[in-house]
């Protein structure tokens, strides 16, 4: 298989899982496969630029990242289409099909490493003393390690990244649930689902494998409720049974739960206390902000006029999601505006290099996805609640 088929095969995995991850409401996952998708095909494009699908994939990377605009609330839902697995991205869907348990959660091992999550260095601090280290050397730990550690901050600043990465760096059995998804979909079997879901997680590290159960979008199943249904009720009290059964001190299990949270806020107490850290994901400061922007035009070619610096100083407030959305939009624009050129047509001809200007227009088109009012509720919650 020669390398561009390699690539195509990867982006059409990426898209084929987002689509499916989307599909079921799992809206975080489905963000960064959408992501890693868009990724792939701009990689094709650029190394292949007279191919003749590259209209094709550039259609397919714009609607991807509408996509993602859409689940970060950018614009008003739309259903996910699915495709048929001839096009890239596609997949088959049945529609109304009841999500089955091995649906509703997803077991493939994460491949993020830490140098991707940028900046973050007092998340990744806490996340290491919580988990890494137990698992390193768990006879350092007496008083025994915490089991479930909350992730909370605006969208898009890598909660989810954090804690695939901390499943990469310990090459543990990650196991990733949508809580929207089991309130609306496991109700019926829910109590036996949610037992068989720790149990897959026990018996990992049983047999010597750390464990790592993603909870996203928490406060879907442990948020507060003026009234609720016998399902919900039974769904709740299940997950705290079993958040006990693992906090147990004299377990020695590498089984944790990281829940990942845009509304702190709205988390009832008996889960709030269940989680022993409790940890802020901030939008990224100046410098992680830079170091974004390097990260993400590494594989660009950049006009000999962009400052990285100054896009660091105008993107203030912007998330590492938003970001990351506009480099893409900047790539988009100059590859749409070569295939409109005509110039595509010659196979010798290359898009132009990204200019300083391009970015400024982006910038100008696009506003941050987290208000002032909404940092200052984050703020005050982790000033009440903190534990790291």
């Amino acid at each position: 298989m020669s390398a561009s088929q390699e690539l195509e095969k990867s982006v059409t995995s990426c898209a084929m899982e987002a689509v499916r991850l989307d599909n079921q409401g799992s809206k975080g996952m489905a963000v960064t496969m959408y992501q890693k998708a868009i990724a792939g095909l701009l990689r094709l494009v650029q190394l292949y630029p007279e191919y003749s699908l590259n209209k094709v994939y550039i259609q397919r990377a714009i609607a991807y990242q509408e996509r993602i605009k859409t689940l970060q609330g950018a614009l008003a839902p739309i259903e996910p289409q699915a495709e048929t697995k001839e096009t890239v991205g596609g997949t088959e869907t049945t529609e109304g099909e009841k999500a089955s348990y091995e649906e509703l959660i997803l077991k493939e091992k994460p491949d993020v490493r830490w140098e991707e999550v940028v900046g973050l260095e007092h998340a990744k601090r806490a996340v290491k003393e919580a988990i890494v280290y137990p698992v390193q050397r768990p006879d350092l730990f007496p008083l025994g390690w915490p089991r479930g550690i909350l992730l909370f901050g605006p969208p898009g600043c890598g909660k989810t990244l954090l804690a695939a990465a901390v499943a990469t760096e310990m090459e543990a059995t990650f196991v990733s649930i949508d809580a929207a998804s089991i309130m609306s979909k496991w109700l019926g079997e829910a109590e036996k689902n949610v037992a068989r879901l720790f149990g897959s997680a026990r018996k990992s590290a049983i047999e010597g494998k750390p464990a790592i159960v993603f909870i996203d979008e928490l406060d879907s199943l442990m948020g507060k409720r003026s009234s609720e249904v016998g399902g919900e009720v039974r769904v709740r009290n299940q997950f705290l049974k079993e958040m006990d059964g693992i906090i147990d001190k004299g377990k020695n299990l590498h089984i944790y739960v990281i829940g990942a949270t845009n509304k702190p806020w709205d988390l009832d107490w008996p889960f709030i206390r269940r989680f022993q850290k409790r940890i802020l994901v901030p939008l990224p400061d100046h410098h992680a902000r830079l170091m974004m922007l390097k990260l993400y035009t590494s594989n660009l070619q950049l006009a000999p006029d962009v400052d990285l610096h100054e896009l660091a100083r105008l993107s203030e407030g912007f998330s590492g999601s938003d970001i990351r959305d506009v480099c893409q939009a900047v790539h988009l624009k100059v590859i749409g505006d070569f295939f409109e050129s005509g110039q595509a047509a010659d196979k010798l001809a290359n898009p132009r290099s990204l200019r300083m200007s391009d970015f400024r227009q982006i910038l100008e088109e696009r506003k941050p996805s987290v208000s002032l009012d909404m940092l200052t509720l984050y703020n005050r919650w982790f000033d009440a609640f903190k534990a790291l």
